[in-house]
């Protein structure tokens, strides 16, 4: 680890947080459950199966278009869960207060929690507060956590991609994190660019109807769908085909990446979803998808294959092919 110190490059969602999960992390509170290393553990209690997760939440700005570090905080904690096919319950809070703090900016983030958590069908049970000193934490962070029920029959993992299973992506990529950007950055561009931020659960829900049979399902914050699927890859020990001109990118979200020098593939999303489905109902799922108004863009984007264990490949748009690695450094630090 360079100069044996945390790097905000540790933070990314990268091959820098992998190795510091890895290294410092699993060895010690190793277990089965951890050890899946999906978006949320699944125990047993009493019978019941449920799904348990948590996120902390330092975005800056604390707002921007299209969402706010309350809407964020819900959404990823309830989509978290919903990428175990669970119906999210309950969510605690805890919110990490600077000194100084505007209480008319802290009632609009609660007031926006409490407005999403509502659009996602859960309740915000228990919380804490704690306040430091000012220039001890930058504004406000906030942390959640989540319980939901894993209905009978649904088995989804990261592990569990199979050659032949399809991948599918709820809509447009990048939306979130250049929306952040813009607004961190003070630019404007020539169309309105906005966060995709949403619960995704009810998307899940209809998916699920068509099929419990979906084998992966992950949201591509941190990193983007290009790390999220590096992570499927390595977990299942399949290949996965990327094909460019099937990955739906806005027009103002591409413009805004080669001026920034980005990649979409890279860029964070809070809204969006991959799901990894066999062949002969991905068609249907999509179908499903685009009846619900998180997934109206819903594409098929690829294949997995036995080809090349463990490595994503893009066919391009002229024929050729390269591989696209997991993201190396920071792209954009604090973006949820």
């Amino acid at each position: 680890m360079a100069d044996n110190r945390i790097l905000l490059a540790h933070g990314s969602g990268g091959k820098l947080s992998h190795e510091l999960v890895k290294e410092f992390f699993l060895p010690v509170f190793d277990n089965p459950i951890l050890n899946r290393l999906d978006d949320r553990a699944e125990v047993e209690v009493a019978g019941v199966k449920l799904a348990y997760t948590t996120d902390s939440f330092v975005v800056n700005p604390l707002f921007f278009e299209g969402g706010d570090i309350g809407k964020l905080a819900v959404c990823g904690t309830v989509n978290d869960l919903a990428m175990g096919g669970a119906e999210p319950l309950f969510l605690s809070v805890g919110f990490i207060i600077e000194e100084g703090f505007s209480l008319d900016m802290l009632r609009d983030i609660v007031t926006s929690m409490k407005k999403t958590a509502d659009e996602a069908g859960v309740k915000i049970v228990c919380g804490d507060t704690k306040v430091v000193e000012k220039g001890s934490a930058d504004q406000i962070f906030i942390n959640t956590s989540g319980i939901g029920a894993v209905p009978e029959g649904v088995c989804i993992s990261g592990d569990l991609a199979k050659p032949g299973d399809k991948v599918i992506i709820n809509g447009f990529i990048g939306d979130h994190g250049i929306a952040v950007m813009a607004k961190r950055q003070g630019l404007s561009f020539k169309d309105r660019i906005a966060s995709d931020c949403a619960p995704l659960n009810g998307l899940v829900k209809k998916m699920m109807e068509v099929s419990k049979d979906i084998h992966v399902l992950r949201d591509p914050t941190r990193g983007g769908v290009a790390t999220t699927l590096n992570e499927i890859a390595a977990q299942s020990s399949v290949g996965i085909v990327l094909n460019e001109s099937a990955l739906p990118v806005r027009e103002e979200v591409q413009a805004a990446c080669e001026i920034l020098g980005f990649d979409p593939l890279y860029v964070a999303n809070e809204g969006k979803l991959l799901a990894l489905v066999p062949a002969e109902i991905a068609d249907r799922v999509v179908d499903a998808m685009k009846h619900h108004p998180y997934g109206r863009e819903a594409a098929i984007i690829g294949e997995i294959t036995a080809d090349h264990p463990g490595k994503v490949v893009l066919a391009t748009g002229i024929g050729g092919r390269r591989i696209v690695d997991m993201l190396v450094g920071e792209q954009l630090p604090r973006i949820c």
